[in-house]
């Protein structure tokens, strides 16, 4: 017998008793996001892997270690799974033109793909719905999609979550903050570990992310970048946190924050949950001013966020949200030449009058049917036998409450089952 084949390590089915809280999330997010006229942008798996060794950054633990990076055998190119969507959803509005019609507000959504250590709520194919506004300059949209999240949590049935701000600044602030902080790292160059050290001069902000226990007293001393702010990153520092309070977002400030992207500049965010353990990051995002013209285009205010899905819905679960299962109104069971023709066309009556109904299909006596017009969670059996077939009409059964059996024609058969 050959080998049972299963799922990629990190890759997992969505099964349909899972699949229906996938469904209301996805409803949710959908209708969420038309009410803030965001527009739904689809966009490939596969891209050129320059696109995300030029936007995320080539000293990155995402483009060094976890992206999943091939070469196609027709023409040599390398290629990548995509590891997040920023960079897709810019690349599409720059190639087909989208941002000569104005500023735009878009949202995707789909699965990325990283290699990295499997655990809960963290996975190889992972799904995040994004939202992206670029050519918008202000801290105004920067609230608004904060204020976009507090509104979902809330939809979603989610608590215990914290927002986080922090600022990186500008492109100059930073290189003034880069000077300082490499000359701080130096003078502990004996206890930085092989990550640091390999970064110290290439991206040394990304080592203030770093999670080894051993070094967080070195980064707790670290220089702070927000001392080292120009005059207008404070200010729309100060402005996304007075407009947060008219909005009454409860935040904190802080200063270590550290996108693992390298294309963010000033504001940057995250909400966490201490209720999914180490994986407590559900939403992340802030601005990337700079993207647009890294990958190609004209300089471009903009910023976004994203959320990892399976977290959320880990998170739902957590706090108790209940959703409902989506079950058939109707089971229609039938025994019989002319009743089996006939169920056919009652079927399709039903449909056609909005509700859902299960036709049985193979074999079984009605005692047999009926087991399983119960299994299915349907609120009525639909009985036809041949003496219904030849009248036209079908016998109607409640499976959820004590209430006798009746035989109607279909018009009156769509007022009951209603």
């Amino acid at each position: 017998m050959a080998r049972t084949i299963q799922a990629v390590r990190g890759m997992n089915d969505v099964l349909p008793d899972q699949a229906h809280l996938w469904e209301f999330f996805e409803q949710t997010v959908r209708e969420w996001m038309a009410a803030y006229g965001y527009r739904n942008i689809r966009l490939p798996i596969v891209e050129q892997t320059d696109l995300f060794v030029r936007s995320i950054g080539a000293v990155t633990d995402i483009v060094e270690k976890e992206m999943y990076t091939f070469l196609d055998h027709l023409n040599g190119e390398s290629l990548t799974l995509r590891p997040e969507g920023t960079a897709s959803c810019v690349r599409a509005a720059l190639e087909h033109n989208l941002l000569y019609a104005g500023p735009q507000r878009l949202y995707y959504s789909g699965p990325m793909f990283r290699h990295e250590r499997p655990q809960k709520g963290r996975y190889r194919q992972f799904h995040q719905v994004g939202v992206e506004a670029l050519g918008y300059a202000g801290p105004d949209i920067d609230v608004e999609h904060v204020v976009m999240c507090a509104e979902l949590w809330s939809k979603l049935g989610i608590t215990d979550v914290c927002l986080e701000i922090g600022t990186l600044g500008s492109v100059e602030s930073r290189a003034l903050h880069r000077v300082r902080l490499i000359r701080y790292l130096e003078q502990h160059l004996g206890k930085l570990d092989d990550d640091a050290h390999r970064r110290l001069h290439s991206n040394p902000l990304r080592i203030l992310d770093s999670k080894n226990p051993e070094m967080q007293k070195i980064i707790d001393d670290a220089p702070c970048l927000l001392d080292d702010l120009d005059d207008d990153s404070l200010k729309h520092f100060d402005e996304l946190q007075r407009t947060l309070r008219s909005q009454e977002i409860d935040f904190e400030i802080n200063p270590r924050l550290v996108r693992g992207l390298d294309y963010y500049n000033r504001t940057v965010f995250e909400w966490t949950t201490s209720r999914l353990g180490a994986q407590g990051t559900v939403c992340a995002g802030g601005r990337y001013d700079g993207l647009v013209e890294q990958i190609g285009g004209k300089p471009t205010p903009a910023c976004g966020f994203a959320m990892g899905v399976e977290r959320l819905l880990a998170l739902m679960v957590e706090c108790g949200k209940e959703i409902p299962h989506s079950v058939p109104d109707v089971y229609v069971v039938h025994q019989g030449e002319a009743a089996t023709g006939f169920s056919w066309e009652v079927a399709r009556y039903l449909r056609a009058e909005g509700l859902k109904a299960i036709l049985h299909c193979g074999d079984g006596s009605f005692k047999a049917q009926m087991k399983k017009a119960d299994a299915s969670g349907a609120r009525f059996a639909v009985i036809i036998g041949d003496d219904e077939a030849h009248a036209a009409e079908i016998s109607i059964k409640p499976l959820r409450e004590a209430a006798e059996q009746v035989r109607v024609g279909l018009t009156e058969a769509i007022d009951l089952l209603k």
